[in-house]
Parts: C-alpha cells; sequence; structure tokens
C-alpha cells in the first residue's frame, strides 16, 4: 500500500520520448535520409505548382479550381460522393457560390511551388512541410486521393524530425538565428528589445 501512495505522489517533470523516436527525430546521423525525403516532397510540390502557375486557369480566371470544387462537391444518384463530410461540402459550396476561386487558385498554385523549394532547399522545414501537409489534407477531405496520403505522411514525418529534417540545408544556419517560440533566436531577442525600448519610451512620453 506504502509503494503504491508513493506512486501516486511521484510527479515526473516530464516524460521522456521512447528511444527509437528519438533516433528517427532527433538523431543528426539520419538527417540525410530526412534530406532525401525533404527533396523528394520538394520537388513533388515545385512540379505541381510550377504547371500551374504557366496555366490561366489557374493564376487568372481560377476556373480550374472551380471546376475541380463543383465536382467536389456533385452528389451522384448512385454511389458515394467525393466529399465525406457534409459540412466540408457546405464549406466547399460557400467558397463556390462566393467566387473565391479567383483569389485561391493562385493561392494554391503559387503555395506549391513556394512550399517545394523551400523543402527543396531546407527553408523552414517544419513549417513548409505542415503548409505542403495541410494542402494535401484538404484535397483528400475534396475527394481526391491519388498520391496525396503518401505526401501527407511524408510531410508528418518532416514535421516530426524538423530539428534534423533541414540539417543539410538552409535551416542549419537559419534555425539558430531565428530561433523557436520557446528558445528565442538572436533576432527575436533584438525585435524583442526594441518593442521593449519603444513601449518604455511611449510609457514614459505618456506620463508627461
Amino acid at each position: 500500500m506504502a509503494n503504491i501512495m508513493a506512486m501516486l505522489r511521484y510527479q515526473p517533470s516530464e516524460v521522456r520520448e521512447p528511444p527509437i523516436a528519438k533516433f528517427l527525430f532527433n538523431n543528426l546521423q539520419i538527417a540525410w535520409v530526412w534530406t532525401i525525403l525533404r527533396v523528394w516532397l520538394g520537388w513533388q510540390w515545385f512540379d505541381a505548382g510550377r504547371h500551374k502557375i504557366d496555366n490561366p486557369a489557374w493564376v487568372e480566371t481560377g476556373v480550374a479550381l472551380k471546376g475541380y470544387w463543383a465536382r467536389a462537391i456533385t452528389v451522384p444518384e448512385e454511389g458515394r460522393p467525393p466529399v465525406t463530410f457534409g459540412w466540408y461540402r457546405s464549406f466547399l459550396e460557400g467558397m463556390l457560390n462566393g467566387e473565391h476561386y479567383t483569389w485561391f487558385a493562385p493561392l494554391i498554385a503559387w503555395g506549391e511551388v513556394l512550399v517545394g523549394i523551400a523543402l527543396i532547399v531546407g527553408a523552414l522545414t517544419g513549417v513548409m512541410a505542415f503548409a505542403g501537409g495541410f494542402m494535401n489534407w484538404n484535397f483528400i477531405m475534396a475527394g481526391s486521393a491519388s498520391s496525396n496520403p503518401l505526401l501527407m505522411v511524408v510531410a508528418i514525418g518532416l514535421m516530426l524530425a524538423w530539428k534534423t529534417a533541414g540539417y543539410w540545408g538552409v535551416d542549419r544556419v537559419l534555425l539558430p538565428i531565428l530561433g523557436t517560440p520557446w528558445q528565442i533566436g538572436p533576432i527575436g531577442k533584438t525585435a524583442g528589445g526594441e518593442v521593449s525600448r519603444a513601449s518604455e519610451q511611449g510609457a514614459a512620453a505618456a506620463s508627461t
């Protein structure tokens, strides 16, 4: 009984990750594996986006996305509709009726190119992998499977391995400078100091 009470009173300061997770996502020895996956995923996005930015139906009129949304919300007389969830179908209907495809289509096209380039060079890998994964999720929700599930799985892996996936890339220099929300880098400290000084000066001016 005493042992049980002692276990209940025990308050660990942190939950340690499994050794396999630490090896896969934090070990620089396998950074080359994530580099290959990162560059491959980046090329998939860049290749998809570069064809769209050369297509007026994507970057000028948006009719390509209009047709895609129209097909996605169509409910066939027999069989299952492309969109499984009604709330997402309603969302697409609202976007379609509001003609938001006119600005959303070029946003997707250039977004794919940007995500692709950033992943290829290894800049903000975790953030860009999240952006790409979010696009994959939306394509899947709209009923387009294709290669999206595979791309999304790779994106999730890159997000988990964000500290090492961009090591052989721009992140090797960029991340120590920018830092993270929980560990501010030199740029963040400088910007924070300037904001703090400006606030103090504003408060002093207001008091006088």
